[in-house]
């Protein structure tokens, strides 16, 4: 019986934690206050290539590779990004009507929490970084939710700032694993999973 050739695939986590990072980084910084509002085109281009291409890119690769957590995250929040960004594009130009959506935007916020909710739950068998990425992550869909829904800016503005904190977690996560695989040993911890 001939030999069968193994195939080696790269982890494409740390591409789809940087497309997320990233973007993320850049969206809150204006959710926070810190960049202009009148910025927020820029994040678009972003939204579309980065934070949503790559992401779709990286879970396709999580398929490929039997990882359901990786395939269903990175292919989710690849969709976030495009939804995001085709919300303000073709709102912005009037193609969408968003003059009656009221708290819709609000509500799809707190959606995304609760679906962040559960995937944080499955990160408890995951390092310890993917934890603090999705707890991040699913307090800020809150904060930004029910700071729009409830006319809080200040809750708004606090949803921007752990953005911000969620993907600064994400980028260095992606650091980490690219670092160590590239050194061959643990040169940046990410955690072991809980019960390990």
């Amino acid at each position: 019986m001939p030999d069968e050739a193994k195939s080696v695939y790269a982890n494409p986590a740390p591409l789809g934690l940087i497309g997320f990072g990233l973007t993320t980084v850049i969206l809150s910084l204006i959710n926070a206050g810190v960049l202009p509002k009148g910025g927020e085109p820029v994040v678009l281009p972003l939204a579309f290539a980065f934070g949503g291409l790559i992401q779709m890119l990286a879970g396709l690769m999580d398929f490929r590779t039997g990882n359901t957590f990786g395939t269903t995250a990175f292919l989710s929040y690849g969709a976030f990004w495009w939804w995001f960004a085709l919300l303000v594009l073709l709102g912005g130009h009037g193609v969408l009507d968003l003059s009656q959506a009221g708290s819709t935007i609000a509500v799809t916020l707190i959606g995304w929490g609760v679906f962040t909710l559960y995937m944080w739950i499955a990160t408890f068998r995951l390092a310890k970084a993917l934890w603090w990425v999705f707890l991040t992550l699913w307090v800020t869909f809150f904060l930004l939710g029910f700071g729009d829904l409830l006319s809080a800016p200040l809750v708004h503005q606090a949803g921007g700032w752990l953005g911000v904190v969620c993907g600064l977690l994400a980028m260095y996560t992606s650091f980490a694993l690219v670092t160590n695989s590239t050194f061959g040993r643990t040169v940046l911890p990410i955690g072991a999973p809980q019960g390990h």
